[in-house]
Order: C-alpha cells, then structure tokens, then sequence
C-alpha cells in the first residue's frame, strides 16, 4: 500500500494517453490467470453489445427453452451457501454461474504462501455444516477451499454450476419479471431471481504507482499467486503490510535472497492463538456435535465482545490498544524498529490484523523494513522520496481487492435500463445490505454495510442467505412479478445507518479501503453480529412494492 508521488511529469502532454494505456495493460497482465474476471467499467459497459433479452427464457442460448427460478452468480462460499439453503427450503430449479474452473471464489484465488484465515476454523464454517476435522484453530486457505467442495459434493452440486462464465452484463426485463444474465461467453441465463454471490473481494487490485509498467523484472499480485517462480537467490520488495502481506513475508524470508517491505502505515497486529487440533478433539466433533456447536457459540460470543473494542471508542478499546503495544513491545526489542511499527489510529479504524510470526519475520537479517513514501517504480525496482532506488528482481503487489463501495463488477440494469452503478456513483446504498430499491427480485450477498469488524464473515452471510430465501420463496409461491424495496424504506435504514457509523473507529478519520475517497462509509455494519442478524430475520413484505404476474 503506497501513495502516489505528485513529482511533476516532464514528458510531452501527446504521451501521455499512451502511457495510460499501457499501464492499463500492464496491471491487466499482472492479474491475468485462468480464473481473471476483470472489472467492466461503465465505458466498457457501453460497449457490450446490448442484446435484445425480452424474449430470451432460455438457460442458455443453445439449449432448450427454460426459465430458472434463481441465478446465483458466484460459486464462492457465498454462492454455494445459497444453494444449500434453497435445496433446504424445497427450491432446486437453480443455476450457478462461476468465472472459473473450480469453485471456492477468493479461497481459491488467494493460495499464497502462509494463506490463512484470521478467523477459528469453528467459526469461520457454516453452522449448518460443520467440519469436525479442521487440523488447525485457524485453517490455511487450502483447507478452506477442500471444505468448499466438499459442501459442493456432499449436496450434489455439481449439476448446478455452470463453469466459465464470466457474467458481462445483467438485465431486469419489467415485462416478464425476468432477470437476463449474459456472459463473456456468449450464453444467457434467466431467472425469476438473481442473487449477487460474487463476493466483496473478487477482483484484484493494484495500487495507482507511476511505473508499475516500466519494472522489468518479475510481478506477482497476492491473488494472482505465480507458484512456477523461484525466490530462491531472488531480491524480493513487498508493498503493503495488510492482511495478506503479514501471511506472505515470514514465507518469503524463508526463500528469498532478501526482502524488502515497504509501508505506508503501520497496522495494529495481535497475538494469533494457533494450534493444531488434537485427534481426540475431531473424533469428540464426530461423535457428539453438540460440543462443537458449544465451542462454536463460545467462539462467537467471544468475537462479540471484541466489538465493544474495535467498532466503538470505548474503555474496551485502551485494552485492545495495549494488548496490541505489549504484543509488538514484547517482539521488536529495537525501539527504533518498535516505532516504525507503531499505529497513529485507534485501534479498528483500519483492519486489525492478527500474526505471530509477521515482527520476528522484520528482524530477519534478510528483512528491512521501508516506511518512506514511494515516488516510482523504475525499470530496476522502486524509488522512494527520499532519492534511493531499490533494485529488486521480483515485487510482490500485496495492495488488496477492488472493493466495490460505489459501482458494481458488472453492468446490473434494472427498471428502465437503469445502471446499478449510476445509482451508487455517489456511495453504495441498499436496504439491510441486500436489497435495492429499483431493482427488483434481486438480492445481494455482502451488499453495502454488511461488512463485519469483529466477528466472522459468514455469521452475517448466514443472515442473508436466509434472508434472501424468503423473499425467494415468496416470490415463487405467490407467483409474483415483481418484488422491489420500496424507496422511503431504504432511505431511512441507510441514514440510521450512517448516523451510527459516524459514532465508530471506522469513522473516525483515518484512511481504509472501507470508505469511498470522500469517506462515504458502504462498507461496515455499525453494530454487533447479533444486532445484523435480528435485522435479517424479519422479513416484511410491506417494506416491498408488489406487483403479481
């Protein structure tokens, strides 16, 4: 993570379209892999080829004419709890649409070295399937990709999921109360809903660096891991000290000639309580569930009181701040060192990071850190403000994801044609993160202000996930047309919304990749787990314009 240089550009004004263009291509190389689904911009919406979709009922344009109940895009965690839920409720008449070859979604795009979830393992599953035999307290990525597919195997979902199809453009056709999905592919799919599964951490992201086109040596992003390239012997720069960075660099220090981390803001890191899992606690899982839902319960009762750390300014908060300073204190004995590493924010206004291994891994003869601004990226390495370049052979981009705070990752066109992200340019808004007020019968997964801070991810996706069935289901039952927020609801739970996000460290004026450039916080829910997900179990279908077929 790095800022930018405003160091004046000397070349002539008519290069400069050029040198745009390539930049673009040269991060759209460095994120390419089999799995690439590039973000489509509203210039490059434009020029999708509008089809004429009002008489598409087809699932796909080859097939026989058939109209599903339910396209799910996204066959990540989010997309293949959708399915378990609506097998569940008696609806089966779905589809899934998946940009790659295999399933998992960002668990299987980040297989990084030291990979890992920041949430227990009994936590971090759904509590409608649980895995008994997690080998560690917190599981590695690889682990939580196997535990995908097994969800997807043990339901019988493999008939459902339509791989390779990177959804270009949607479209609500009013008339028929039918949602068009289209694909890179050229296959179109319909539904009487759709559910955006794609996930908030989708679509890689590079930071706007001057030069990132001009290195010459070797580039690798943190979800576009290259396994093929060998570190061994190799001067290695890493940008950005985020979540996945604290994973990657005690691995690259392992291999690596040397390696080079540079920061643009130190992170607060606390101690990661890791351990393998015994035998005899998997086979007490196995044999007698209901110690692990109590072991699930008080894992998240815990999470829960970390909120009154992490979420608001409170007494809670000096606590978490010293355990986090005893933590680097008791690590980094160089004081010089200690300082450099030491936050200027409260504690949860950025991520909180967790590591054991991240400090000791700076203090390496082969580690240094950097925290002086970067000016450029050269044809040799990278030069910070203060004049010194830094040649390396390879540079590590661990800069995060395209979080969609105000657009969308694909054209998403509802009554009148009109854009999903034309409605958000000014801030992603929705009602209770799932729905949208002109764009009816569909639901998101992880809309706006369903992130959590404290707790784990899928507690709140369990929440919409049932959410969501409802509104599928009567929308089915009753043979509805067309479901669709109505615009005072949706005004009013996001300005409570955001009168309670200004009461939190989120808020509270640093910078993160939870708020818009002019701070519009789409990200976060402001409150407890157990507060989302009271909010989600009430469905009310008088918040709901209705329209009958």
């Amino acid at each position: 993570m790095t800022t930018r240089s405003k160091t004046p550009n000397t070349k002539a004004t008519t290069t400069k379209p050029a040198r745009r263009a390539s930049t673009a291509a040269s991060k759209a190389n460095i994120l390419k892999t089999n799995v690439s689904n590039t973000k489509v911009s509203k210039s490059n919406a434009s020029k999708t080829p509008r089809k004429n979709t009002a008489n598409v009922i087809g699932i796909e344009s080859r097939s026989k004419p058939k109209l599903a109940s339910v396209v799910i895009i996204g066959a990540g965690f989010a997309g293949i709890g959708m399915a378990i839920r609506l097998q569940q409720s008696g609806i089966k008449d779905f589809i899934i649409l998946e940009r790659g070859s295999e399933v998992g979604g960002t668990w299987r795009d980040n297989q990084y070295p030291g990979a890992a979830c920041d949430i227990p393992s009994n936590l971090y599953s759904y509590s409608f399937a649980q895995n008994p035999n997690w080998s560690k307290s917190f599981s590695g990525s690889r682990e939580i990709l196997d535990y995908i597919k097994n969800l997807v195997k043990e339901h019988n979902l493999e008939s459902y999921i339509r791989f390779n199809c990177n959804v270009v453009d949607t479209e609500f056709h009013e008339e028929g109360g039918i949602w068009n999905v289209t694909c890179e592919n050229g296959n179109h799919y319909c539904g009487r809903a759709m559910v955006m599964a794609q996930g908030p951490l989708s679509n890689a992201s590079l930071p706007n660096i001057e030069g990132v086109e001009d290195f010459e040596g070797h580039k690798i992003h943190s979800a576009r891991w290259d396994h093929n390239y060998d570190f061994k012997g190799k001067k290695v720069a890493v940008i950005g000290t985020g979540a996945s960075a604290v994973q990657i660099i005690p691995e690259l220090i392992k291999e690596a000639e040397h390696v080079k981390v540079f920061q643009r803001t130190a992170a607060w890191v606390m101690p990661r309580p890791d351990f393998n899992v015994p035998n005899w606690n998997k086979a007490l899982f196995s044999k007698i569930p209901a110690t692990q839902r109590a072991v699930r319960n008080a894992l998240y009762l815990g999470h829960e009181a970390m909120a009154l750390a992490v979420i608001w300014n409170s007494p809670l908060t000096r606590v978490a701040e010293k355990i986090g300073a005893a933590h680097l204190k008791n690590q980094v004995k160089d004081k010089w060192l200690r300082r450099q590493l030491t936050p200027n924010y409260k504690i949860g206004c950025k991520r909180v990071l967790v590591s054991n291994d991240y400090y000791p891994a700076l203090q390496q003869e082969n580690c240094k850190l950097i925290t002086w601004p970067i000016n450029k990226i050269s044809a040799s390495g990278i030069k910070t403000v203060e004049g010194i370049e830094h040649q390396v052979d390879c540079i590590v981009f661990a800069t995060g994801f395209d979080v969609c705070k105000s657009g969308t990752p694909f054209p998403v066109r509802g009554l009148e044609g009109v854009e999903l992200s034309e409605r958000w340019a000014r801030g992603a808004k929705a009602y209770k993160s799932i729905s949208v007020t002109g764009y009816p019968n569909l639901f998101m997964i992880f809309g706006p202000n369903s992130g959590p801070g404290h707790n784990s991810a899928l507690v709140y996706m369990e929440s919409q996930l049932d959410y969501a069935v409802k509104g599928i289901s009567k929308i089915l039952s009753e043979n509805l047309k067309l479901m669709d927020v109505r615009s005072d609801k949706q005004r009013r739970f996001n300005a409570d919304i955001q009168r309670r996000l200004a009461k939190t460290n989120w808020n509270s004026g640093c910078k993160s990749w939870y708020l818009t450039e002019d701070g519009f916080n789409a990200t976060m829910y402001p409150g407890f787990a157990s507060q989302f997900k009271a909010q989600m179990e009430k469905f009310k279908s008088t918040d709901y314009r209705i329209v009958k077929a």
